[in-house]
């Protein structure tokens, strides 16, 4: 069936290398492909270079196909020339989805679109509604309906390209290629994105400059001939304690910008203890200063893996939107923290536990216009199938012992609310932003788990360490809330609604390596399998990259991360 497949794929790509398209402007050479360039389109016959073998994605369009689409489209003109430009730089390829579901790149404009306030077609909107709600998306080019939305989604791109892209981190860049269009070797990847970087307009400054301002330093520290494996006891090393090993780590630390200290000596200390101290934190592991296995094995993590993942985080920043509001709430789903930011600084921050894998939270932006005090907690029908029913199978007074009642059905299913109190999933208070996946903030009465590394543990919702905290500063400039009324609420045992005014916006991002406030690069663990995925996309199969935290095998499973539409939420 998969040779089949692979043969029908390279015959249409046969045939529609038979197309041409041209358009005035001037002319250069890309390979074998004449290249005409204009003001922000690039025309070209279909890009011979990119076949099934070493396509980003593995679906493809024929011509017949986009063809037929523009002309129920009514498309003529510059916006025909551009269509055709987008999709034969492609050579015909999807640029929004791949078998396995989504592209980050769907995703990345879905969300950029929503933020701005873009209006896409009322059809557009309906049928991304159908599949972001679909928790099992298998994509075929076969089905009409993943087709037309492939197409529909170009349409709108290159519509909020022509009016929107000044506000974009792709600005400086022709609409094809802000999606890449094949595989590539790592370094290769690298120098082209390099190398582009005066034409994106993006100042060092922006968080991509930034970040790329790092890749270019890992990419001079491997071309220096990166560093030897670090070979050391890590329990028999502590502070004014020396060993061969003790250079190795100030030498590969200072490579990469994370010790600043000259002293290259076998002896462990202050300033090597506190450099230690900052690569924790920044790798997210407890700042000790202490030499740990885990220490070690992140200092040896191959540069190359290294460099991957910050090209991946890369493509994931192009896709935010230059500026933001001022003040706003993010999380960080592989950091575990949200952080509120009061006039584009960290005002405060607090650890959160997010969705366990499978049951992942989702990436998106909204707006926070609701605080509820002792909510009730809905329970989704997936948990009371799953989870309720045979806990009340096996104990009749399951439901008395926590909380719950009975408050309807939902066809043969009972609906399940578990009541305000001590029991309550929610705890005492949750923070609602609108959204397709009904994903909230809340409390919790299990404190204990913000005591773990790895706190990817709820089914979708982001657990708050501090609830109260957020409570007090969403509703500080209310002279009806003070912090006692705040406190009060939260303990009555009784459900209360409060507005927002005016609404905070909500980020929710999935950064595995950015760069901080410090100038400090950060890594993460892939919790979600999302870099193993956007990596066996963008570097040849052979370069296919697996992260920390996440399985050697280069197959990725069928369920995690961006591999399907996110689950539709409403949990805890």
């Amino acid at each position: 069936m998969k040779i089949i497949l692979a043969l029908g794929v390279m015959i249409l790509l046969a045939a529609c290398n038979n197309q041409k398209t041209s358009g005035n402007g001037e002319t250069s050479t890309a390979g074998s492909n004449t290249v005409i360039t204009r003001t922000d389109t690039i025309y070209l016959e279909r890009n011979s270079n990119i076949s099934p073998a070493n396509a980003y994605s593995d679906l493809f369009l024929d011509s017949n196909t986009i063809s037929h689409y523009e002309q129920g489209e009514g498309m003529n003109g510059d916006k025909l020339q551009a269509y055709n430009s987008f999709y034969n730089y492609r050579n015909g390829q999807f640029a929004w989805f791949s078998s396995e579901g989504f592209t980050e790149q769907a995703r990345g404009f879905w969300n950029l679109q929503d933020k701005m306030g873009y209006k896409v077609s009322k059809s557009l909107r309906n049928a991304m509604d159908t599949l972001l709600e679909n928790d099992s998306l298998l994509i075929s080019r076969y089905d009409t309906a993943i087709r037309n939305t492939e197409m529909a989604l170009t349409n709108a791109f290159l519509d909020f390209y022509k009016t929107d892209r000044a506000r974009t981190n792709f600005a400086g860049l022709a609409a094809e290629q802000a999606i890449p269009v094949k595989k590539m070797k790592t370094f290769e990847l690298a120098d082209s994105l390099l190398r582009r970087q005066p034409d994106t307009g993006l100042t060092s400054t922006s968080d991509y400059g930034r970040l790329l301002q790092k890749l270019k330093r890992y990419i001079t520290v491997t071309n220096d001939g990166g560093g030897l494996p670090l070979k050391v006891n890590a329990r028999s090393l502590k502070k004014g304690g020396s060993s061969a090993g003790i250079t190795s780590l100030k030498k590969m630390l200072h490579r990469t910008g994370d010790y600043a200290g000259t002293d290259t000596s076998a002896v462990f200390n202050d300033s090597l203890m506190t450099a230690i101290k900052v690569y924790q934190q920044a790798n997210g592991m407890a700042p000790t200063g202490l030499i740990t296995d885990s220490l070690v094995g992140s200092v040896n993590m191959p540069l190359e893996k290294r460099i991957q993942q910050i090209i991946i985080n890369l493509y994931r920043t192009q896709w935010m939107p230059v500026s933001q509001e001022p003040n706003y709430i993010a999380v960080n789903i592989p950091d575990f923290r949200l952080t509120i930011f009061e006039n584009n600084t960290k005002a405060f921050d607090m650890p959160v536990a997010v969705g366990k894998e499978g049951a992942n939270t989702t990436v998106f932006t909204g707006m926070l216009n609701q605080v509820v005090f002792s909510p009730y907690w809905n329970i989704p029908a997936s948990i009371v199938q799953r989870e309720i029913l045979p806990k009340l199978k096996a104990d009749p007074k399951y439901l008395q012992s926590k909380n719950m009642e009975i408050v309807g059905k939902n066809d043969s299913l009972p609906k399940i609310r578990q009541k305000p109190g001590k029991d309550n999933a929610l705890g005492k208070v949750k923070f609602l932003f609108p959204n397709r996946y009904d994903i909230y903030f809340h409390d919790t009465y299990n404190k204990e788990i913000f005591n773990k590394a790895n706190r990817a543990l709820s089914h979708g919702c982001i657990r708050l360490q501090d609830a109260e905290k957020l409570a007090v500063y969403i509703l500080r400039n209310d002279k009806n809330w003070t912090a006692e009324k705040v406190q009060m609420a939260m303990n009555a045992g009784k459900e209360q609604y409060v507005k927002v005014s005016p609404p905070m916006p909500v980020q929710i991002a999935y950064y595995t390596a950015w760069v901080d406030a410090d100038g400090q690069l950060n890594f993460r663990n892939d919790i979600y399998g999302n870099d193993i995925r956007a990596g066996q996309m963008l570097f040849e199969i052979s370069q296919a990259m697996t992260l920390p935290g996440k399985t050697d095998s280069l197959q990725v499973k069928k369920d995690t991360g961006l591999n399907r539409p996110l689950l539709k939420k409403s949990k805890k």
